[in-house]
């Protein structure tokens, strides 16, 4: 039977979400200046503001409308505005409860505030509902594996981030501290 044990006690809390986990918005409008500022991991006034006036007063249709709250929601993380991250993301999941992106974003907050459970069960559910760079999603939900103790599932996630995204240094770093050794007489 194969075992994982990690090197390090636990990964420190580091999750990808934040840049990239944008919808993208096509046109040159504030709510698209909003996932561009969502997808680059900007977090100065200017994005929140134009995300702000895309929010408030941009005339959106629905899809966009989720999205920009997504967006916004992006933005704010990376302000680490938590709190306000999480409205956005739970504002998005009440409007379209299949926007992965949202759930994954939700899950990411969860994992930086080590509610490492939530950051699992919202991760999954937005993995399965389909996000636009899984990669980054099988690596925060690893890191919430390690949170509690899950070694042989954080290693499996790593190594699917790897695999999705080959070039990615990160998920290879995490996977650096693993030893994967076979037991012997154990059937498995």
């Amino acid at each position: 039977m194969r075992w994982l044990r990690a090197f390090a006690a636990a990964a420190a809390v580091t999750v990808a979400a934040p840049a990239g986990a944008a919808i993208t918005i096509v046109g040159d409008t504030s709510a698209a200046v909003c996932a561009r500022a969502a997808s680059l991991g900007l977090a100065d006034d200017d994005s929140v503001r134009l995300c702000n006036e895309a929010v408030d007063h941009g005339e959106l249709n629905h899809h966009d409308l989720v999205a920009t709250y997504v967006n916004r929601g992006a933005v704010l993380m990376n302000r680490r505005d938590y709190a306000a991250a999480d409205a956005d993301f739970e504002r998005a999941i009440q409007m379209e409860p299949s926007a992965g992106e949202a759930w994954m974003d939700r899950g990411a907050i969860a994992i930086l505030q080590h509610r490492f459970q939530e950051g699992i069960a919202d991760t999954t559910k937005g993995i399965a509902l389909g996000v636009e760079d899984p990669a980054k999603a099988y690596f925060n939900r690893a890191v919430a594996y390690e949170g509690v103790d899950d070694e042989k599932s954080a290693y499996f996630d790593y190594q699917q981030a790897l695999t999705l995204k080959p070039g990615w240094d990160l998920p290879r770093r995490e996977l650096l501290r693993f030893s994967v050794t076979v037991r012997e007489g154990v059937a498995g």
